[in-house]
Order: C-alpha cells, then structure tokens, then sequence
C-alpha cells in the first residue's frame, strides 16, 4: 500500500483538509497554494526569494510530525514565527515600527527546544545557526565575539547577507550566563558581559562581521549585517528557577500551569534590558514515558526509522517489537536526559551490533526487551547459502 504524503513537502494525508492525487503523486492543499502563487506571480506574497509563509495552524502541523508532546509550546511559537515573518513582508512601506518578538524555549535536557527551532528554519527554509552561549564572551576576552553568531549564520548560506538577514539564531544554555551575586559564581566574562554584548544584536543594529570569522583587527573589512528582521529563540534548563519565583508552588505540581514570568528571569540572573528584549516565554514540559515511546518511531525522522534506513542500505530488515521501545523508554526515563537518553541506549546497543554483523551474512534483525538485555547478539537471520 503507497504511504500518502505529500511529494513535495512529505505531509501526511490525515494532516491536511485536501491533497491531488494522481499516480504515485500526490499534492497537499499548502503546496498548492505555493504553486498558484509562483504561477500568478504574487510578488506581494513572494517577497525575498519566493518565500511562501504559511499559517500558524500550517506551521503546527508541520512541527506535529517532527515534535511528540509540546503542544502548548508549538502553538506559541507557530503564531510568533508567522507574525515575524508576517511583520517583514507586509509593513515595510508603513510609517509603524513593530518591535520584534524574540523567543525564550525553557525546559530540560532533551524536551525539544533545539528540534523546535531547527524544524521551524528548515520547513521556512531560511539560514539556521546555533550557538551554545557559554562560549560567548564580550569584546576583549578570549573566546567568541557576539558578531560569531552572525558569521554563523552568513557561513550557512554561502554568505548571502539579504538570506541572512531574515535567518533564525538559536541560542541554547542561556541560562548558563546568567549573572550570580554569591560568591560561588564569578563568571561576569561569560555572563552579565555577554548579555550586554547581546543587546544591540537581538534588538537590531548594522553588525559589522570578520569575514573569516574570529576577533576583530584594525584596518580590516567586514560584512555588514543588519540584524532587525533575524529571529533570536533562546533556550535554556534553568534549573531551580522555582526558587526565584513567587509562583514556585506550581511549578512543584509536575510543572502543571506554570508561566514564567519576566521577573522570575530577572531574579534568576537575566538582566532587565536583556529580558526587555524577549517577549515570548514558553515552558516545556519534561517528556513522559509514554512520549519517549512516541518519539522512537513516530515523527518522520524518528531513530528507529533512522537506523532501519542504515540497515536498509545493506540489505538487513531492522524489526522492534513493542517490548524493545517500552523498555527503551523507562531506560532513557530514568536517565533524565530526554529524547536525548534513547540515542545514548540506542548507539550503545547497536555500536555492539554493527561490529558483530560487519563479517557475517544476515538478512534480518528482530529488536526486543531480550535482546538489548542479553550479552550476546541474539535473534538473527541468517541468509543461507548453498554449500
């Protein structure tokens, strides 16, 4: 039976109201909307590269069949990227300046902040950077210059400055430089200095980038960038937040009906003007067992479906039985690391499986509680071969 997606951007039958089906092709409503606009020539709608935004209710569902759970967190973001976005195309030739909406992603280890972000980007396809704020410091320390990012971002798009200009940045552990005033955490180089630093560039200023990257010298060229219109998304576990908020108590209730306020981000070690600049906040929440289960082999990109396609390639059918994702799932649930804690039991078993397979002849792999237990590589099928 031919799976229904769409040919042109892989959505499912079942998340769309219409799709053209001929043979063996198929064409969802929202790409059908893209063509029409290409074939009329709605300049309006296709400003700066013939980019096609969709609607908020359209982004979500393109998030569902990557993201499991988060559905508070999708809904957010999929309006706050459609008013951005929507902001840059059509108020140009306004006398309204609309100040833009940078997002802050709060949550754990593995919750889907970075695959959030990165998904957006990719579906918009638009430039994509990522930077772990630790590694930030401001100007005349050693280490990376805010205006890296911005390098980043030109690197990923083959220094086009008009696509990085509307590119997203994300930029995760920024909970890492917050500001501390016991004497346990002396981390100002990487810290309140660093915010400062970020100011002008979340807000929107011309940055004035090396081309190679790295520190500034005198005397050299750079790439000027205005950065009004790139998207900023924040993200971060702030650990222990509860403590500097006056709504810990909800927060205790297995994070049920908890918002972040700004003070809350303030009190914890954001600086005002820094947290003045954010005007998304959104809590995810930490993934269940029953998530971790739906994330193994439900989103497009799913690992199991990862790793059925690598043994594809040699001929090898890879099977899960229900047994192998449940216990993969409390596995990685006691770990604490998230979506993150089935890859590290999943390469460990299967680092093991490779080598053993790299010299004998097998057709099939069956995956269950038994054997990702078991010392011994267990369950398979061998191809026979006449003697």
């Amino acid at each position: 039976m031919i799976r229904k997606t769409c040919s042109f951007c892989n959505i499912l039958l079942a998340d769309v109201k219409k799709m053209v089906i001929g043979f063996k092709v198929f064409i969802c409503e929202f790409c059908i909307k893209l063509c029409s606009k290409i074939m009329n020539n709605d300049i309006e709608n296709l400003t700066k590269g013939d980019f096609f935004l969709p609607t908020p209710k359209e982004i979500k569902l393109i998030l569902n069949k990557y993201i499991i759970g988060q559905n508070k967190t999708k809904k957010i973001i999929s309006v706050s990227v459609y008013n951005h976005y929507n902001k840059m195309f059509k108020l140009n030739n306004t006398n309204v300046e609309i100040s833009k909406s940078n997002i802050l992603l709060l949550g754990e280890t593995g919750s889907g902040k970075t695959l959030i972000a990165k998904t957006i980007a990719k579906f918009l396809n638009v430039p994509f950077a990522i930077v772990d704020a630790t590694s930030l410091t401001e100007a005349g320390y050693v280490g990376e210059d805010v205006e890296n990012i911005i390098y980043r971002l030109l690197q990923n798009c083959n220094f086009n400055v008009q696509k990085a200009q509307m590119g997203i940045v994300y930029i995760d552990e920024i909970d890492k430089i917050a500001k501390r005033n016991d004497s346990n955490y002396s981390r100002d180089v990487s810290g309140e200095g660093v915010q400062q630093a970020l100011l002008k560039i979340i807000e929107g200023t011309i940055a004035n980038v090396p081309p190679r990257g790295g520190k500034k010298f005198p005397n050299q060229e750079f790439i000027p960038v205005d950065t009004k219109d790139i998207l900023f998304i924040f993200g971060g576990a702030f650990n222990n937040i509860s403590t500097f908020s006056g709504s810990n108590i909800g927060f205790k209730k297995k994070n049920k009906d908890f918002e972040i306020t700004p003070n809350d981000l303030i009190n914890f070690g954001l600086i005002p003007e820094f947290v003045g600049r954010i005007s998304i906040i959104s809590h995810l929440k930490p993934l269940s067992i029953e998530n971790l289960k739906k994330i193994l082999y439900k989103p497009e990109n799913s690992i199991i479906k990862q790793y059925k396609t690598m043994f594809m390639i040699n001929n090898i059918e890879l099977i899960f039985e229900k047994d192998a994702i449940e216990y993969i799932a409390k596995k990685a649930f006691k770990l604490k690391l998230g979506a993150r804690g089935l890859r590290y039991i999943l390469e460990k078993y299967f680092v093991k499986l490779t080598y053993f397979l790299s010299d004998k002849k097998v057709s099939k792999v069956v995956i269950n509680k038994l054997s990702l237990k078991s010392k011994e590589i267990i369950n398979l099928t061998y191809i026979k071969t006449d003697v």
